[in-house]
Protein backbone atom coordinates (compact mmCIF):
# COMPACT_ATOMS: atom_id res chain seq x y z
CA UNK A 1 0.00 0.00 0.00
CA UNK A 2 2.98 2.20 1.06
CA UNK A 3 4.23 1.58 -2.51
CA UNK A 4 1.04 2.44 -3.84
CA UNK A 5 1.33 5.89 -2.72
CA UNK A 6 4.77 6.20 -3.72
CA UNK A 7 3.83 5.48 -7.03
CA UNK A 8 0.54 8.06 -7.20
CA UNK A 9 3.44 10.31 -5.83
CA UNK A 10 4.80 10.73 -9.18
CA UNK A 11 3.02 13.32 -11.10
CA UNK A 12 4.42 11.92 -14.38
CA UNK A 13 2.84 8.52 -14.00
CA UNK A 14 -0.44 9.97 -11.77
CA UNK A 15 -1.26 11.93 -15.54
CA UNK A 16 -0.63 8.98 -17.73
CA UNK A 17 -2.56 6.71 -15.56
CA UNK A 18 -5.67 8.91 -15.68
CA UNK A 19 -5.45 9.22 -19.60
CA UNK A 20 -5.33 5.70 -20.20
CA UNK A 21 -8.57 5.24 -17.98
CA UNK A 22 -10.34 8.15 -19.76
CA UNK A 23 -8.89 6.65 -23.35
CA UNK A 24 -10.35 3.59 -22.48
CA UNK A 25 -13.86 5.17 -20.97
CA UNK A 26 -14.19 7.15 -24.61
CA UNK A 27 -13.25 3.84 -26.61
CA UNK A 28 -15.93 1.88 -24.95
CA UNK A 29 -18.79 5.05 -25.61
CA UNK A 30 -18.07 5.65 -28.92
CA UNK A 31 -18.11 2.00 -29.94
CA UNK A 32 -21.29 0.80 -28.23
CA UNK A 33 -24.52 1.37 -30.08
CA UNK A 34 -26.25 4.91 -30.02
CA UNK A 35 -28.99 6.37 -32.07
CA UNK A 36 -26.88 9.40 -32.40
CA UNK A 37 -23.88 11.06 -31.99
CA UNK A 38 -22.40 13.44 -29.03
CA UNK A 39 -22.46 16.60 -29.14
CA UNK A 40 -18.39 16.62 -29.58
CA UNK A 41 -18.43 14.19 -32.17
CA UNK A 42 -21.09 16.63 -33.94
CA UNK A 43 -19.10 20.23 -33.49
CA UNK A 44 -15.71 17.78 -34.83
CA UNK A 45 -17.31 16.66 -37.47
CA UNK A 46 -19.11 20.06 -38.64
CA UNK A 47 -15.38 21.89 -37.91
CA UNK A 48 -13.75 19.37 -40.09
CA UNK A 49 -16.63 19.32 -42.89
CA UNK A 50 -16.11 23.65 -42.92
CA UNK A 51 -12.53 23.23 -43.08
CA UNK A 52 -13.25 20.91 -46.59
CA UNK A 53 -15.30 22.98 -47.65
CA UNK A 54 -13.25 25.70 -47.60
CA UNK A 55 -10.22 24.26 -48.96
CA UNK A 56 -12.54 22.16 -51.01
CA UNK A 57 -14.33 24.82 -53.44
CA UNK A 58 -11.39 27.02 -54.05
CA UNK A 59 -10.00 23.36 -55.51
CA UNK A 60 -12.47 22.73 -57.29
CA UNK A 61 -12.62 26.07 -59.16
CA UNK A 62 -9.54 25.43 -60.43
CA UNK A 63 -9.76 21.65 -61.54
CA UNK A 64 -13.32 23.10 -63.50
CA UNK A 65 -10.80 25.56 -64.91
CA UNK A 66 -8.66 23.22 -66.62
CA UNK A 67 -11.67 21.08 -67.64
CA UNK A 68 -12.91 24.13 -69.16
CA UNK A 69 -10.07 24.72 -71.04
CA UNK A 70 -9.91 21.28 -72.22
CA UNK A 71 -13.42 21.22 -73.51
CA UNK A 72 -12.68 24.80 -75.06
CA UNK A 73 -9.91 22.74 -77.21
CA UNK A 74 -12.55 19.78 -77.57
CA UNK A 75 -15.11 22.79 -78.64
CA UNK A 76 -12.90 24.27 -80.99
CA UNK A 77 -12.25 21.24 -83.32
CA UNK A 78 -15.87 20.24 -83.15
CA UNK A 79 -16.58 23.83 -84.73
CA UNK A 80 -13.88 23.15 -87.34
CA UNK A 81 -14.91 19.70 -88.01
CA UNK A 82 -18.66 21.56 -88.51
CA UNK A 83 -17.10 24.01 -90.55
CA UNK A 84 -16.03 21.22 -93.14
CA UNK A 85 -19.07 19.43 -93.36
CA UNK A 86 -20.79 22.74 -93.42
CA UNK A 87 -18.67 23.74 -96.62
CA UNK A 88 -19.28 20.19 -98.00
CA UNK A 89 -23.22 20.40 -97.84
CA UNK A 90 -23.22 23.47 -99.20
CA UNK A 91 -21.21 21.92 -102.12
CA UNK A 92 -23.11 19.10 -102.34
CA UNK A 93 -26.68 21.28 -102.17
CA UNK A 94 -25.03 23.35 -104.73
CA UNK A 95 -24.31 19.99 -107.27
CA UNK A 96 -27.62 18.33 -106.28
CA UNK A 97 -29.68 21.69 -107.52
CA UNK A 98 -27.68 21.97 -110.75
CA UNK A 99 -28.66 18.18 -111.55
CA UNK A 100 -32.35 18.24 -110.57
CA UNK A 101 -32.15 21.37 -112.92
CA UNK A 102 -30.36 19.27 -115.53
CA UNK A 103 -32.97 16.40 -114.93
CA UNK A 104 -36.20 18.60 -115.20
CA UNK A 105 -34.63 20.57 -118.38
CA UNK A 106 -34.17 17.02 -120.16
CA UNK A 107 -37.52 15.39 -118.69
CA UNK A 108 -39.08 18.99 -120.05
CA UNK A 109 -36.58 17.99 -123.89
CA UNK A 110 -37.67 14.58 -124.30
CA UNK A 111 -41.68 15.41 -123.11
CA UNK A 112 -41.72 13.20 -120.37
CA UNK A 113 -45.77 13.04 -119.28
CA UNK A 114 -46.70 13.76 -115.76
CA UNK A 115 -47.15 10.26 -115.07
CA UNK A 116 -43.24 9.68 -115.82
CA UNK A 117 -42.44 12.68 -113.77
CA UNK A 118 -44.31 11.63 -110.78
CA UNK A 119 -43.22 8.05 -110.69
CA UNK A 120 -41.09 7.84 -107.52
CA UNK A 121 -43.20 10.35 -105.74
CA UNK A 122 -44.37 7.66 -102.90
CA UNK A 123 -46.46 8.13 -100.39
CA UNK A 124 -46.13 6.49 -97.21
CA UNK A 125 -48.78 5.80 -94.64
CA UNK A 126 -48.35 4.64 -91.73
CA UNK A 127 -49.98 1.84 -90.11
CA UNK A 128 -49.79 -0.77 -87.13
CA UNK A 129 -49.89 -4.21 -86.83
CA UNK A 130 -53.02 -5.48 -86.03
CA UNK A 131 -52.56 -9.56 -86.19
CA UNK A 132 -49.95 -12.48 -86.86
CA UNK A 133 -50.44 -15.09 -88.20
CA UNK A 134 -47.06 -17.46 -87.87
CA UNK A 135 -48.02 -20.69 -90.09
CA UNK A 136 -44.92 -21.77 -91.50
CA UNK A 137 -47.19 -22.31 -94.85
CA UNK A 138 -48.94 -18.50 -94.93
CA UNK A 139 -47.12 -16.36 -92.97
CA UNK A 140 -48.63 -12.85 -92.64
CA UNK A 141 -50.01 -9.65 -90.86
CA UNK A 142 -53.59 -8.07 -90.60
CA UNK A 143 -52.45 -4.11 -90.42
CA UNK A 144 -55.26 -1.27 -89.40
CA UNK A 145 -55.30 -0.09 -92.45
CA UNK A 146 -57.95 -0.63 -95.66
CA UNK A 147 -59.96 0.42 -99.10
CA UNK A 148 -61.25 3.46 -96.54
CA UNK A 149 -57.40 4.75 -96.49
CA UNK A 150 -56.38 3.97 -99.74
CA UNK A 151 -54.65 1.02 -99.19
CA UNK A 152 -54.65 -1.56 -102.85
CA UNK A 153 -53.75 -5.40 -103.31
CA UNK A 154 -50.48 -4.90 -104.36
CA UNK A 155 -48.89 -2.26 -102.21
CA UNK A 156 -45.23 -2.85 -100.82
CA UNK A 157 -45.13 -2.76 -97.15
CA UNK A 158 -42.30 -1.65 -95.51
CA UNK A 159 -40.24 -1.11 -91.88
CA UNK A 160 -38.16 1.49 -91.05
CA UNK A 161 -35.22 -0.81 -91.58
CA UNK A 162 -36.56 -2.51 -94.99
CA UNK A 163 -38.94 -4.02 -97.05
CA UNK A 164 -41.36 -6.27 -95.16
CA UNK A 165 -44.04 -7.68 -97.57
CA UNK A 166 -46.84 -6.63 -100.04
CA UNK A 167 -50.49 -6.50 -99.41
CA UNK A 168 -52.72 -9.13 -100.38
CA UNK A 169 -56.15 -8.94 -99.21
CA UNK A 170 -57.74 -5.83 -98.37
CA UNK A 171 -60.89 -5.30 -96.29
CA UNK A 172 -62.46 -1.49 -95.32
CA UNK A 173 -60.81 -1.08 -92.46
CA UNK A 174 -57.86 -3.58 -92.33
CA UNK A 175 -55.34 -5.34 -94.87
CA UNK A 176 -53.18 -8.35 -94.81
CA UNK A 177 -50.07 -8.21 -95.54
CA UNK A 178 -47.62 -11.43 -97.07
CA UNK A 179 -44.54 -11.50 -96.15
CA UNK A 180 -41.09 -12.06 -98.06
CA UNK A 181 -40.34 -14.73 -96.19
CA UNK A 182 -42.73 -16.98 -97.90
CA UNK A 183 -41.59 -16.19 -100.99
CA UNK A 184 -40.93 -19.80 -103.21
CA UNK A 185 -39.90 -20.29 -106.85
CA UNK A 186 -41.61 -23.40 -106.74
CA UNK A 187 -44.98 -21.54 -105.97
CA UNK A 188 -47.00 -19.92 -108.82
CA UNK A 189 -48.76 -17.86 -106.99
CA UNK A 190 -45.12 -16.39 -105.75
CA UNK A 191 -44.03 -13.27 -107.53
CA UNK A 192 -40.14 -12.06 -107.53
CA UNK A 193 -38.72 -8.94 -107.14
CA UNK A 194 -36.85 -7.52 -109.64
CA UNK A 195 -33.57 -6.32 -107.66
CA UNK A 196 -29.90 -4.31 -108.05
CA UNK A 197 -27.45 -2.70 -105.81
CA UNK A 198 -27.95 0.25 -104.15
CA UNK A 199 -24.50 1.58 -105.52
CA UNK A 200 -24.00 -0.17 -108.12
CA UNK A 201 -27.27 -0.49 -110.81
CA UNK A 202 -24.84 -2.98 -113.31
CA UNK A 203 -26.50 -5.56 -110.65
CA UNK A 204 -29.39 -7.08 -111.07
CA UNK A 205 -31.16 -10.34 -110.32
CA UNK A 206 -34.47 -11.98 -109.29
CA UNK A 207 -35.46 -11.91 -105.68
CA UNK A 208 -37.71 -15.55 -105.90
CA UNK A 209 -37.03 -17.67 -102.73
CA UNK A 210 -36.46 -17.50 -99.33
CA UNK A 211 -34.14 -20.40 -97.09
CA UNK A 212 -35.97 -21.66 -93.68
CA UNK A 213 -32.59 -22.79 -92.22
CA UNK A 214 -30.34 -20.03 -92.73
CA UNK A 215 -33.16 -17.17 -92.65
CA UNK A 216 -32.04 -15.88 -95.90
CA UNK A 217 -33.26 -14.40 -99.43
CA UNK A 218 -31.98 -16.10 -102.16
CA UNK A 219 -31.06 -14.02 -105.60
CA UNK A 220 -30.66 -15.75 -109.22
CA UNK A 221 -30.27 -15.11 -112.58
CA UNK A 222 -27.43 -12.95 -111.96
CA UNK A 223 -24.98 -12.63 -114.98
CA UNK A 224 -21.64 -14.14 -114.81
CA UNK A 225 -19.78 -10.77 -115.32
CA UNK A 226 -22.35 -9.39 -112.88
CA UNK A 227 -20.42 -6.74 -110.43
CA UNK A 228 -21.96 -7.83 -107.30
CA UNK A 229 -20.48 -8.45 -104.31
CA UNK A 230 -20.15 -9.46 -100.40
CA UNK A 231 -21.82 -6.03 -98.72
CA UNK A 232 -23.69 -4.86 -101.18
CA UNK A 233 -27.01 -3.13 -99.87
CA UNK A 234 -29.26 -4.59 -102.42
CA UNK A 235 -32.69 -2.25 -103.17
CA UNK A 236 -35.54 -3.41 -105.75
CA UNK A 237 -35.14 -2.18 -109.34
CA UNK A 238 -39.08 -1.06 -109.90
CA UNK A 239 -41.74 -2.64 -110.78
CA UNK A 240 -45.01 -1.00 -112.50
CA UNK A 241 -47.49 -2.95 -110.06
CA UNK A 242 -45.78 -3.38 -107.32
CA UNK A 243 -42.04 -2.67 -104.95
CA UNK A 244 -41.23 0.33 -106.19
CA UNK A 245 -37.66 0.80 -106.76
CA UNK A 246 -35.35 2.20 -104.07
CA UNK A 247 -36.45 -0.13 -101.41
CA UNK A 248 -34.05 -1.59 -99.30
CA UNK A 249 -34.30 -5.60 -99.15
CA UNK A 250 -31.24 -6.43 -97.17
CA UNK A 251 -27.06 -7.26 -97.59
CA UNK A 252 -25.26 -9.40 -99.73
CA UNK A 253 -23.75 -12.31 -97.60
CA UNK A 254 -22.54 -14.52 -100.28
CA UNK A 255 -22.01 -14.91 -103.84
CA UNK A 256 -21.69 -18.08 -105.82
CA UNK A 257 -21.67 -19.96 -108.87
CA UNK A 258 -24.83 -21.56 -110.01
CA UNK A 259 -24.82 -25.26 -110.44
CA UNK A 260 -25.14 -25.01 -113.82
CA UNK A 261 -22.06 -22.41 -114.63
CA UNK A 262 -23.84 -19.94 -116.76
CA UNK A 263 -24.99 -17.32 -113.47
CA UNK A 264 -24.98 -16.31 -109.84
CA UNK A 265 -26.85 -16.96 -106.85
CA UNK A 266 -26.75 -14.64 -104.16
CA UNK A 267 -27.43 -15.03 -100.19
CA UNK A 268 -29.25 -12.05 -99.36
CA UNK A 269 -29.67 -11.16 -95.19
CA UNK A 270 -32.89 -9.65 -94.83
CA UNK A 271 -32.78 -5.89 -93.70
CA UNK A 272 -36.14 -6.28 -91.50
CA UNK A 273 -36.47 -8.14 -88.63
CA UNK A 274 -39.47 -10.00 -89.12
CA UNK A 275 -40.27 -10.03 -85.23
CA UNK A 276 -41.77 -7.63 -82.21
CA UNK A 277 -43.44 -5.44 -85.20
CA UNK A 278 -44.09 -2.19 -84.09
CA UNK A 279 -44.80 0.84 -86.97
CA UNK A 280 -44.76 -0.27 -90.85
CA UNK A 281 -45.32 1.67 -93.85
CA UNK A 282 -47.71 0.98 -96.25
CA UNK A 283 -45.97 2.69 -99.90
CA UNK A 284 -48.17 4.06 -102.32
CA UNK A 285 -47.18 4.99 -105.78
CA UNK A 286 -48.56 7.68 -107.98
CA UNK A 287 -51.92 6.40 -110.15
CA UNK A 288 -50.44 5.30 -114.29
CA UNK A 289 -53.24 6.63 -116.03
CA UNK A 290 -54.51 3.67 -118.28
Amino acid sequence: MLELFKLLGNKRLFVILIGLVMFIALMGFTLGPRASLSWPEKFLRDTVGFAQNIFYKPAGYIAGLFKDIANMRDIYKENEELKIALAHYTRDKVQYNLMDKRNKDLEEALHFTNAQKEQNNYTYHITQVVSVNSDTVNRSLVIDLGERDGIKVGQSVISSEGLVGVISHVSNFTSTVKLITTMDAKDPNSNGISATALNNHNVFGIIESYDEVSKTLQMTQIKEDDPIKEKDTIVSAGDPSKYPQGLIIGTVEKVQVSPFGKTKTATIKPAAEFQDWKLLFVVSQPEVPQ
